[in-house]
């Protein structure tokens, strides 16, 4: 199992960066720790593999376009693929262990274009409009799911047959997930662009986070006029373009007090955030700290 603190992503489509998977089982397993005040989110973000996870230490909030989860310890779900998500520590949380299993579907189905693919494994990974399954252990049927979750993490790696008794428990886990989401997958849902539009946009934001953004150049990476561009921000990530602009460069920022030396006045440079007492307030409404202050945490938490 791989451990964890932080989520890298490509930098252009901003997809997430996945450890290597062993060649012909398209898997990973991994922790993922955060920290009040070093280490405390995920970005928006999205991979093509589906994520079922646990929540074993702390709380955990889970961000799709369409709303927000909160999982405390002992509960789960599942991500589906291709779907932006965030996740960040709720309220006053201090810190959090999140166990992760991402993998393509292909790992259930078996092969493509085969029976079990078209009839249990598609219609959950093609429903665009079932972004995420959230399971609570006080609901009796998601109870049965989150124990064998639960168990899942505690196959030995290093067992012969590992890898069958993987796939044999993520199976169960899926055809439960299945019946649990069989209300939703009946409902049939005209499939949009937006999610797509949104993605286009985004991505041009991370292209161009160290210049001038103009909303009719960030609607027309989306294809779709500034009111839509409004519109979308607002509908799926909750938040209008200026405020994701201004939270994307912060997030930039964030990285480079983590991993540099450079200057406040560089960095607030560097991400287009102004002057440096102008980043520093921003800084400080969005960390609760100041730019140095963050570094140090940061610096400090790594010892």
């Amino acid at each position: 199992m791989v451990e964890l603190s932080e989520v890298k992503l490509y930098t252009g489509s901003k997809e997430e960066i996945l450890p290597e998977v062993i060649a012909g089982f398209p898997y990973i397993t991994n922790k993922v720790r955060f920290q009040s005040g070093a280490r405390n989110f995920a970005p928006w973000h999205w991979h093509k593999s589906v994520e079922i996870f646990y929540i074993a230490e702390g709380a955990l909030e889970y961000h799709t376009p369409k709303g927000k989860h909160i999982f405390p310890a002992g509960s789960g779900g599942m991500v589906n693929s291709n779907i932006l998500h965030m996740t960040r520590l709720p309220g006053k949380t201090t810190g959090n262990v999140q166990l992760l299993h991402i993998f393509d579907a292909a790992l259930i189905a078996g092969g493509q274009g085969g029976w079990i693919e078209q009839k249990y494994v598609l219609p959950i990974s093609m429903a665009r409009n079932l972004e995420l399954i959230a399971l609570y252990p006080e609901n009796p049927e998601h109870r049965m799911v989150l124990d064998k979750l639960a168990e899942s993490f505690q196959i030995p790696e290093e067992d012969f047959g590992y890898e069958i008794q993987l796939r044999n428990i993520l199976s169960d886990i899926w055809i439960q997930l299945f019946e649990i989401s069989r209300p939703l997958l009946d409902r049939i849902e005209k499939q949009d662009k937006k999610s797509d539009k949104m993605k286009s946009m985004m991505v041009y934001v991370h292209e161009h986070y160290k210049e001038k953004i103009r909303i009719t150049e960030l609607a027309a990476a989306g294809f779709c006029s500034e009111r839509d561009c409004y519109r979308l921000f607002q509908k799926c990530l909750h938040m209008t373009p200026i405020e994701y602009i201004t939270s994307y460069r912060l997030q930039c920022a964030r990285q480079m007090l983590a991993e540099g030396g450079e200057t406040v006045t560089y960095i607030s440079q560097a991400c287009c955030l102004g002057s440096s007492s102008y980043f520093a307030k921003l800084f400080r409404e969005e960390m609760g700290c100041s730019p140095l202050e963050y570094r140090q945490k940061w610096q400090n938490s790594d010892r």
